[in-house]
């Protein structure tokens, strides 16, 4: 999956009408019939805004985990990516979203697609390797018109 990236301004607020007691998925609630609270996305999604970039997925390498193509992702520079996690890598002159595998000794990490038409791809010490991010949201277009 490939990235087309951008940087997180976030010196603009917007704030939106919430719906502070959520939205239910089942019967509806008449107490949700109206909204007092707002919210503002830059403040919820961004927690580190020196180092929070936005991308915007290209590809279906990442659909097993729900990443689909035009998705809008918030990465995370700042945090340090542990087994499982979602990132944003570089590998050997090209970026690519996968999950991070460690080894248990140590000896190399896999970044896994979450796609079997996709194969896994082993980082050793030879790779031009660095973590750029780990992904910390996945905004999901719904209306796709």
């Amino acid at each position: 999956m490939k990235l087309i990236l951008y940087s997180a301004d976030i010196g603009s607020r917007q704030e939106l009408a919430f719906a502070d007691g959520g939205i239910r998925a089942g019967f509806p609630s008449p107490a949700q019939d109206y909204m007092s609270e707002s919210i503002d996305l830059n403040r919820e999604l961004v927690r580190h805004p020196a180092t929070t970039f936005y991308a915007r997925a290209v590809g279906d390498s990442m659909k097993g985990r729900g990443i689909d193509d035009g998705d809008l992702l918030v990465i995370d520079k700042s945090l340090e990516p542990r087994d499982g996690d979602i990132v944003v890598a570089f590998v050997d002159g090209e970026f690519t979203l996968k999950t991070v595998k460690l080894e248990p000794d140590g000896s190399c990490l896999w970044l896994m697609p979450a796609n079997d038409d996709y194969s896994p791809i082993k980082v050793t010490e030879g790779n031009n390797f660095i973590v750029w991010g780990v992904l910390t949201y996945n905004i999901k277009r719904q209306l796709r018109r």
